[in-house]
């Protein structure tokens, strides 16, 4: 799982049919050695702004309610910063 911070949304006028219902968001990872961009499904209501959880791969199909081509959901919406030390 990664920790990141919500950058942006993704809109999107034209999308596959599975993926119809979800909001996507730009994912920035705060902690580790790679800071690429993540978009990832959200169904809990995370904003621009706030740290979230994502889960990523396989793993992330299990936190969808219905079978989507999706590999990054926002699974948690974090309350205050880890103290982390890299």
């Amino acid at each position: 799982m990664i920790i990141g911070k919500v950058i942006s949304n993704v809109v999107s006028t034209r999308k596959y049919e599975g993926l119809q219902g979800y909001k996507f968001l730009v994912i920035q990872p705060t902690y580790g050695s790679n800071k690429d961009y993540i978009v990832a499904a959200d169904e809990i209501g995370a904003g621009i702004g706030e740290l979230v959880l994502v889960s990523q791969g396989s793993p992330a199909q299990f936190a969808l309610k219905r079978n989507a081509p999706i590999d990054a959901v926002v699974v948690g919406i974090i309350d205050s910063e880890p103290n982390i030390k890299e």
